[in-house]
Order: C-alpha cells, then structure tokens, then sequence
C-alpha cells in the first residue's frame, strides 16, 4: 500500500461519523424506541410522560410542532401499535417491518412513507478475493403532519448525530417532519459520496497492482470482488433517483415548499455519487480485460518456451530413436568414432536450435 494510500485511510478513520452514544437501542419507553421528542418551532419540549401517546397529545393540543419517534428494527407488534395510534397504513407498516426494500417514496392516506438505503465501508488492509467493502443497511420515515417516524435497520446510520445537527439549526427544524425527511436524505446521500471516495482508494490499488511487475495472476478475484461490492453500493444509490426527483419537483401537501429547493441539491449530489459508480465500473471493466490480456500473454510466454524446449529436446529423441531399432546392417554401428560422431551431431543441433530460439526471444 503507497504512502497516499495510507493517508486516505488514516484520514477515513479519523473523521468518520461519530457513532450516537448517547441514546442506546434499546430504552424505557419501548423495547425498540429509540427517542420520543416533541419540537415546536424548531425547539425541543418536555413533555409529562415518556410514551407516545403522550407525545402527540402535546402536539395535537397546542396546535403546532411536530414529534419525532425514532427506532430501531421495531418487531410487528411493537410497529402496529404506533400505527394505529398514527393512522399508519398496513402495507406500509409490514415493509417497515420486514425491510429489504428498494428505495421508494409512496403516499398512503395522507402519511409518506419513504425508503432510503444506507451504506457503510468497512475498513481493510488489503483488499482480497474475499474482502467486504460496503455494508448496507435500512433508513425508514413515516412523515405526518405533526409526526415523523424513522425507522433504522442495520448495525450502522444511527441518527443521533442528525438529530443534534438539526437542533443546533432550529429556523430549519421549525419547517416541519419534512426538514426531517430532507436532512434523513441528505446525511445517506453524504454517506453514498464518502464510501464513494473510499473506493476509489481500492480501484487505485487494484490498478496499480494490475499495471506493476508485481502483477499476480490471482488478482482477477480481487477485481471480480471490487465489481460486486460496487453493484451492492449501486443497488442502494440508483433507485434513490426517482423519488428524489419527486420530492424536488412535484409539489406534495406534507413537503414545505422550501425544503423542495433542498431537496434538489440533494438530487444533484445523488448525481455526482451515480456518475462516480458509473466510471469506476468502466474502469474496473478496462482493468479486468487489461489483466486477462496480460495473463494470456504470461501464458503464451509459457507455451513457447514449453515448444522450444521439445523442439530440442525432439533432436536426441529422434537420433536415439533411429540408433536404438536394432536392425543388424546400420551404417555405423560398427565404426569405432561412432558414437562420440553422433553426441557431437546431436550437441551441435541441439546447440543451434537453442541459439535460435533466443535470438527470437522464445527463450
């Protein structure tokens, strides 16, 4: 691994996302929710009790602001429970269930329900045959008019640091649940642009590799395992386009106005992260055939020294083959210098057929 190689990766782990710490998965107010908290006007609010019933008569009673459910990988009857206290609809709410979806954004009775993937690199020292490079999971958002529900699924995406971003901006927050579902996109849109980056750091060694001395026949499953984790990342991002673009351009009941601009930035980056994927397939197809080239002519080295070596070794074959049949009247089978006349002949031959394969570089 080079020296900038080193850097990228130092650097990767140094700045990466801080993990939320300060809400565990698991909490009094349900096996699955994370947080319960009401905003008004961009503002967090206490609220007497810890359920959500409570939540949403706070809100409901003042007229304003909104509340924000989070959890993670809820179980159906813990799921259905809030649905019917939001008026969530059941298809909806057995996708939000069982995940494993594409990413979507549907409207059921007046309530969005958007999907988005998230991704992960995993972090190696040298990529192999085997080696997992993005690790995907689920983000999830039932968007009301006074409620947001997300729904993490996977070992990473957490959005507790989301979550205090977006209080540290409270003129945006007051915008509603779709300044919610506007930062949701936006933070997995981000995360798609950095596992981006970090694999282009494995392209860069994978072809450096290719295009060395130290080339290695075995290198064609690193490229085959670099293709693959690169459709698992574009599994997750080009889906994501069209319900962006909905979002960003057709006017909805339950999307402020003004997070519509929003939400065409976040369309554009989604393009420049699609655009990336797009070339490093192509690269990594180059690659690939630059590397079957290089191993089929290693393999025609192979086979020519293989033929010129049976080509000499053709000479004392075929001599001994004559003088070995035994036949009583052979010319010279009883001349004294014979034998050493005939090692000559064959060194002499065998001597100027290697000449010549070296001098026409086959040896």
């Amino acid at each position: 691994m080079s020296v900038i190689q080193r850097l990228r990766t130092a650097v990767r782990r140094t700045y990466r996302r801080t993990v939320d710490l300060s809400h565990p998965a698991r909490s009094p107010l349900g096996s699955a929710v994370v947080n319960c908290v009401v905003y008004v006007d961009g503002v967090r609010r206490t609220v007497r009790g810890a359920s959500a019933e409570d939540a949403l008569r706070y809100v409901r009673r003042g007229g304003d602001g909104f509340v924000w459910i989070g959890l993670h990988e809820p179980a159906e009857k813990e799921l259905t429970v809030l649905a019917e206290l939001f008026g969530l609809h059941p298809l909806a709410v057995e996708d939000a269930v069982h995940a494993h979806q594409r990413p979507k954004v549907e409207e059921y009775d007046g309530v969005l329900f958007a999907v988005l993937k998230t991704v992960r690199y995993v972090d190696h020292e040298v990529l192999t045959a085997t080696s997992e490079v993005v690790d995907t999971g689920e983000l999830m958002a039932f968007v009301g008019p006074d409620f947001v529900i997300t729904i993490r699924h996977g070992g990473h995406g957490s959005l507790g640091p989301l979550r205090e971003a977006l209080e540290a901006t409270p003129e945006q927050l007051a915008k509603g649940p779709s300044a919610v579902l506007h930062a949701m996109a936006d933070h997995v849109v981000d995360d798609y642009l950095a596992v981006a980056d970090a694999v282009q750091t494995d392209l860069d060694a994978i072809e450096n590799t290719v295009f060395s001395a130290q080339a290695d026949r075995g290198d064609a499953g690193r490229i085959y395992q670099l293709k693959r984790e690169l459709l698992e990342l574009r599994r997750a991002v080009a889906p994501l386009a069209r319900p962006l673009t909905e979002l960003a351009g057709r006017p909805m009941p339950l999307v402020d106005p003004e997070i519509r601009a929003y939400f065409r930035d976040v369309t554009d980056h989604l393009a420049r992260v699609t655009e990336q994927i797009a070339s490093y397939d192509t690269l990594l197809d180059s690659v690939l055939q630059a590397h079957l080239a290089q191993v089929t002519v290693a393999q025609n080295e192979d086979m020519r020294k293989i033929t010129a070596w049976a080509a000499i070794v053709a000479v004392p074959t075929m001599v001994c083959g004559v003088y070995g049949m035994n036949f009583e009247h052979m010319p010279e089978l009883r001349w004294t210098y014979g034998y050493p006349v005939v090692l000559g002949v064959i060194a002499v031959a065998c001597f100027v057929i290697h000449r010549g394969f070296r001098r026409n570089g086959w040896l």
